[in-house]
């Protein structure tokens, strides 16, 4: 089950999928209907055993520049859409005695930024809850973790990319001398997906290519 805002993106996702597959566009940021979309996301295959929260938006506001409107969006859609999704969802899982929720952090998890005082507010915030989760739901056979990506090529850092000096400095910074390619990602989301972590909990797993190691 795929969930996002744009219908074209999901659909072409889907088709990519090829296999079983379905997606719901919603807002997952609007809390009035996280009930009614909790119900929607379980209607195709049952309720989800593996919930991944890897919407976000980052503004890039400067902190003199914050407007309310763009740190209450950033906090909607960065932090409170996973705890109440994961809060919805989590029953299911509760009764199965077996679930996994994997939340996004960020290099500004534990980062300053520039123009990232809200968005890394939230990636910090992602940190505690999944701590926070995993200390609340643990006996019930549910797992809370994070992954917190270095430099990936996504909408959120198209403007980094554009710039190759930008992205080469970025790169210069890890210990692997590049920036992530999204397949970087696979390994880590599979195992914190599974059973090979399930003792495994309440931790935030930094796949930044040693960016936060130096």
């Amino acid at each position: 089950m795929a969930v996002a805002r744009r219908k074209e993106a999901l659909s072409e996702l889907v088709a990519e999928i090829g296999k079983k597959a379905a997606y719901v566009a919603a807002d997952i940021s609007d809390r009035d209907h996280i009930g009614a979309l909790a119900d929607a996301v379980s209607d195709p295959f049952g309720p989800p055993d593996i919930l991944v929260h890897a919407a976000g938006v980052n503004t890039r506001q400067a902190a003199d520049d914050v407007t309310e409107e763009g740190w209450d969006q950033t906090v909607a859609l960065n932090l409170s859409a996973p705890f109440f999704l994961s809060q919805n969802l989590v029953r299911s899982m509760k009764k199965k005695q077996w679930g996994r929720i994997v939340n996004f952090a960020s290099l500004q998890t534990t980062r300053a930024f520039p123009g990232g005082i809200a968005y890394g507010a939230t990636k910090a915030g992602i940190a505690q809850l999944t701590r926070a989760m995993a200390e609340a739901w643990g006996h019930d056979g549910v797992t809370a973790n994070a992954i917190g990506p270095g430099f990936f090529p996504t909408e959120l850092t198209q403007a980094v990319f554009q710039d190759g000096e930008r992205a080469a400095r970025n790169a210069a910074q890890t210990c692997v001398g590049r920036n992530g390619q999204l397949n970087d990602l696979d390994g880590p989301l599979l195992f914190l997906c599974s059973d090979a972590s399930a003792y495994v909990t309440g931790q935030v797993l930094m796949v930044d290519g040693g960016f936060t190691a130096k």
